[in-house]
């Protein structure tokens, strides 16, 4: 027995098909007319677009955060990610001072397991770097790991020196890994902040002045300029200026292999948040912060270019009560992070598809195939085509909504897009063949997503 989806739109990377679909087990079958056969069942898809369930690549779920976590743990994020469309999402483990890489994965095991509601995997996030530490890296990328995270900000918390990072670069060229970069340069960051705090300027409207774009872009060029060095691929997250892709560009243009990564908040929203009361500007306080109309519009014109390789969330969500309002009166101690799961693929289709801004292959390409393929979970996901798992979101592209907090998964108190108004839907949505999400309710009494071991850029040569 079988499930059929009958009379929708497939919405493949290369174009749209307008075909049934029939799942068999956890993977699709084939695409075609007349598939149906005794016992299957048939899910009609009149007027629906059948999408790959979306891979985010860049989630925060159970983080420690000084004295608290993120408010979304691995229950409540997975949950919100099928309810938003997604059905993959690859949280960054993390290992912080102190710690062996290994202790950085079991604890991200242990927070996990037999939580998640959706498909799952960890890239490692390292703060600390020593001998042992380098030692360690082969063995976690043979265990299904090969991408690794690094931060050029957060002095003295999470900031690496330049020389642990290039080497890291070589280490992971050479395993066939991939090293991702928070591009922000962290002793300017620290330097404009303390120049700021004596001036009195404190409040949450003088975040992105901590954090001007020009940190961000100066980063990314050196990171680039690392990477071209040692002759190694890069991943840079949550580009957010205009000018960062500038540098993305001009190295592609001389031969560099680098992935571009931006989130849905750096194209729907700007700084003009920050000009807020203050109780509502922290909501937005997140790094990199907000930018102008004009970086908006850039990254828009870049994605639509084919040169933005992922719009994923950086999903990190800290309630307004009691986690962000601890700033109230120093933007500095205001935790950085916005949700986004729950509401990527909606709002990027009705920002971005229904107002012609992207067509539906790029938004496939950005939001499944692309994320899938950098990270070594193609063809299994981020597409439907035989062979590959079942995860299909059935998705009404003329269903209008309004976001409300009130109404959402994500377990925090607030939502970035309060009252936005959404042309498109997620209806249901099935992971590796099973419904699993329908009309705003999980189904089903126990979590049912898996870990998944990643192939490196080697496996996949």
């Amino acid at each position: 027995m079988g499930t059929v989806f009958k009379g929708g739109v497939i919405a493949l990377p290369d174009g749209p098909v307008r075909a049934d679909l029939r799942i068999e087990g956890e993977l699709v079958h084939s695409i075609g007319e007349d598939l149906e056969r005794d016992g299957d069942m048939v899910v009609p898809c009149q007027d629906r677009i059948l999408l790959p369930g979306g891979v985010d690549p860049h989630t925060h779920f159970d983080l420690p955060a000084g004295e608290f976590r993120t408010a979304d743990d691995f229950a409540t994020g997975t949950a919100a990610a099928l309810a938003g469309g997604t059905t993959t999402i690859v949280d960054y483990a993390t290992q912080f001072r102190g710690q062996s890489l290994r202790q950085g994965v079991e604890e991200w095991h242990r927070l996990s397991i037999g939580k998640c509601h959706c498909d799952y995997a960890f890239h490692l996030a390292v703060t600390d770097w020593n001998d042992g530490i380098e030692a360690e890296v082969p063995q976690i990328v043979a265990e299904g790991i090969p991408s690794f995270k690094m931060y050029m900000a957060y002095k003295g918390l999470l900031q690496l020196d330049d020389g642990s990072i290039m080497r890291m670069m070589e280490i992971l060229r050479d395993l066939g890994g991939l090293l991702c970069l928070h591009c922000e340069n962290g002793d300017l960051v620290h330097w404009l902040s303390q120049q700021l705090a004596q001036e009195g300027k404190l409040s949450a409207r003088y975040h992105p002045a901590s954090r001007p774009g020009f940190v961000e872009s100066e980063a990314v060029f050196r990171a680039l300029t690392m990477a071209r060095a040692v002759q190694a691929p890069l991943y840079l997250v949550h580009l957010s200026a205009g000018e960062s892709m500038d540098h993305v560009n001009l190295f592609r243009q001389r031969g560099s292999t680098v992935f571009a990564e931006t989130c849905i908040q750096y194209l729907l929203l700007n700084e003009g948040r920050y000009s807020l009361p203050q109780g509502d500007a922290m909501a937005y306080v997140c790094s990199p912060p907000l930018r102008s109309q004009a970086d908006s519009d850039r990254l828009w014109e870049e994605l639509r270019r084919g040169n933005v390789d992922v719009v994923a969330t950086d999903h990190c969500s800290f309630n307004l009560m009691g986690h962000k309002d601890r700033g109230m009166n120093d933007f500095r101690r205001i935790p950085n992070g916005l949700p986004g799961v729950e509401n990527r693929l909606p709002l990027l289709y009705s920002e971005g598809v229904a107002k012609g801004r992207i067509s539906l292959e790029t938004f496939v390409k950005v939001t499944a195939c692309n994320p899938a393929k950098i990270f070594g979970l193609y063809p299994m996901k981020g597409t439907l085509v035989p062979g590959s798992h079942g995860d299909v979101v059935v998705f009404n592209p003329r269903y209008r909504w309004t976001v409300r907090a009130a109404r959402q998964l994500q377990n925090v108190d607030y939502n970035p897009y309060e009252g936005w108004e959404v042309t498109g839907s997620v209806e249901s949505v099935f992971l590796r063949g099973a419904e699993v999400f329908r009309d705003g309710r999980i189904l089903g009494q126990e979590p049912a997503g898996r870990y998944l071991r990643r192939r490196g850029r080697k496996e996949e040569a």
